[in-house]
């Protein structure tokens, strides 16, 4: 994660470019028109990361040299991966994070008890043996 703050006038500056969404002082949120066209002007035009970014107004230097790159490379992997979809659904958390359990289908919720009833039994077994052993 970035140690980068952004002073309030940066993010009321950076809030006047149409291209975000939302910005804190930690984070920056691309609206996602911006996305798909970055990722169209990187494959099509053959732009690189900065050019796209300077072109749609960005200060590099305010919201960091490397963001530009990193953006384009996380949403070319999910274009690739997801399609157009990808890029307008929110993915914070990225393909680890956890699900709601009320977005799952029964079939799912089910699958997933299973695996964590399997996982906390042989937890327990392994505490048992740790608490055997230290006794010893």
């Amino acid at each position: 994660m970035s140690k980068r703050n952004f002073s309030s006038e940066q993010i009321s500056e950076m809030l006047e470019n149409k291209n975000i969404a939302r910005c804190s002082e930690k984070s920056i949120t691309y609206h996602r028109d911006f996305k798909i066209r970055a990722v169209n002007q990187y494959q099509d035009e053959g732009l690189s990361a900065i050019q796209i970014f300077k072109r749609a107004g960005f200060n590099v230097d305010v919201i960091g040299r490397k963001t530009p790159k990193h953006c384009l490379g996380d949403w070319r992997k999910i274009f690739k991966t997801k399609g157009i979809d990808g890029l307008t659904k929110e993915q914070r958390g990225g393909p680890g994070r956890r699900h709601s359990v009320k977005d799952l289908t029964d079939e799912e919720k089910l699958k997933r008890l299973t695996a964590e009833v399997a996982y906390l039994k042989e937890e327990n077994h392994f505490l048992a043996r740790l608490r055997k052993k230290s006794l010893n």
